[in-house]
């Protein structure tokens, strides 16, 4: 089921009108004697949503302000991605993400990236004579489609970003991670992020943000 509204929290119960279709193939291999996957994957929403376009199009009747909810109809949202995870050792792990969908489209659900690619490393604390523990490293970079851009340079504001004429920059971010077991059944993450063009303005940042989470289970 979709919202009922841009991001909104009620469902959407009309399940025949208004969906979201997913299909994922996954392939599992051993390379040097190491477990890897691969995972692909496609999707279509179906929603009451609005054009960036017809947007930016209908801004001479609002002010010269671009405003998708003016704009909402029927329409469909599709987009593809792509996941690599490859054992290199018995303590090391890598991983490759890619993404896209079509940008026409406010987003209706969840964060408003049209484009995405990002790496990583896990590895195990058994070099430094601490098995249990668990560093990662990764690298994010994400972007919008070009009438995305143009609809927030004219003005326009989403569900989470655009604060009036928006100097888009592809957003980049740098994060860490280590977790450390404090008991048998808890674990503490230290993690740090670096994010440079946060929400794709290029006006601010760059963001530093630490965090501290705690896992426990029974």
């Amino acid at each position: 089921m979709q919202p009922a509204e841009s991001n909104g929290l009620p469902l959407d119960k009309r399940l025949f009108t208004h969906y979201g279709d997913q299909v994922e193939l996954e392939h599992a291999h051993t390379l040097l004697e190491q477990p890897g996957k691969v995972r692909l994957m496609a999707f279509r929403n179906r929603a009451h949503m609005g054009s960036f376009r017809d947007a930016l199009a209908d801004a001479p009747n609002n002010g010269g302000v671009p405003d998708v909810g003016r704009v909402r109809t029927e329409r469909s949202k599709v987009g593809y991605g792509i996941n690599v995870e490859q054992g290199l050792a018995a303590d090391v792990g890598v991983f490759a993400r890619a993404s896209w969908n079509d940008g026409a489209s406010e987003t209706y659900a969840f964060t408003e990236i049209e484009r995405s690619a990002s790496a990583g490393a896990v590895i195990k604390g058994a070099a430094w004579h601490r098995a249990e523990d668990t560093l990662g490293i990764a690298i994010v970079r994400n972007g919008l489609s070009k009438a995305h851009q143009e609809y927030l340079a004219a003005g326009g504001v989403g569900a989470f970003i655009g604060d009036g004429r928006l100097t888009y920059r592809p957003e980049s971010i740098v994060e860490a991670f280590y977790s450390v077991p404090a008991t048998k059944h808890v674990v503490v993450s230290l993690d740090a992020q670096h994010i440079v063009n946060p929400a794709y303005n290029g006006d601010r940042g760059p963001v530093n943000v630490a965090s501290l989470r705690l896992h426990a289970s029974f």
